[in-house]
C-alpha cells in the first residue's frame, strides 16, 4: 500500500505487489488515470504486506480518511491520527480515493 502526493496537492492511495515497478509507471503517466493527469507524483508514505489482499484492505480503509488523517500517518504523528480516529465527525474526502 502507498501513498503518492500529486502535483495538484491531493493524495492517491494505491496497492501493488511491486512499488518500485508500480512507482515508475506512475512517473511515466502509464499509471493510474488519476495520477496520469496530475504528474508529477511524489512517494510520500508506503507500508508493506505479505499479501496483497491485506494491501488491498489497507488501501481501502486509508481512502476513506481525511486529508488531515492521512498526513498524520505520512508525518507518523501517532498523537495526531489517534485523536483524528476518535473525532466522530463526518471525512473531509471526497470518497473518491484520492483524498483531497
Amino acid at each position: 500500500m502507498y501513498i503518492l502526493k500529486c502535483s495538484n496537492n491531493h493524495y492517491y492511495v494505491g496497492s501493488t505487489d511491486n512499488l518500485e515497478l508500480r512507482l515508475q509507471q506512475h512517473l511515466k503517466g502509464e499509471g493510474a488515470n488519476y495520477t496520469k493527469k496530475h504528474l508529477p507524483v511524489e512517494l510520500v508514505y508506503y507500508e508493506e504486506f505479505q499479501r496483497i489482499d491485506d494491501a488491498y484492505y489497507r488501501e481501502q480503509q486509508i481512502k476513506g480518511w481525511s486529508r488531515a488523517k492521512k498526513e498524520a500517518l505520512i508525518n507518523n504523528n501517532l498523537e495526531r491520527l489517534v485523536n483524528l480516529s476518535n473525532h466522530n465527525g463526518p471525512s473531509t474526502s471526497s470518497g473518491t480515493g484520492n483524498g483531497r
